[in-house]
């Protein structure tokens, strides 16, 4: 389930960052950063939510933007940059990260 900001369903299109990973087994300071990024990110101008998912080592974190400027400015973040930094040198066997545009959103609460 997305984790809206504000509580409040995003209309598309707007951007996707997908971070798909499998976490190491240093993780000394992980979930501190891992807050800590959610956080900022919501402070972020142009910021819609997230959400997130882990099991067995592996994860995914998916970001909404509202546009491209958006995910630029968040990955140019001193500190997401540290954060990312970190988790190349510690935190993560693999990952990979895809931006994807999103033309059209569909939910329903069951």
């Amino acid at each position: 389930m997305i984790n809206w900001k504000d509580n409040t369903p995003s209309e598309a299109p707007f951007i996707a960052s997908v971070f798909n990973y499998y976490l190491s087994d240093d993780l000394v300071g992980y979930a501190e950063y891992d807050e800590l990024t959610i956080q900022l990110a919501f402070q972020m101008p142009g910021f819609l939510g997230y959400e997130s998912f882990k099991a067995n080592g592996r994860g995914s974190f998916i970001s909404y933007w509202k546009d491209m400027e958006s995910v630029k400015n968040w990955a140019a973040d001193a500190k997401h940059r540290e954060a990312k930094e970190l988790g190349i040198q510690r935190w993560y066997r693999y990952y990979h990260s895809i931006i994807a545009e999103v033309k059209s959103l569909r939910s329903h609460n069951l």
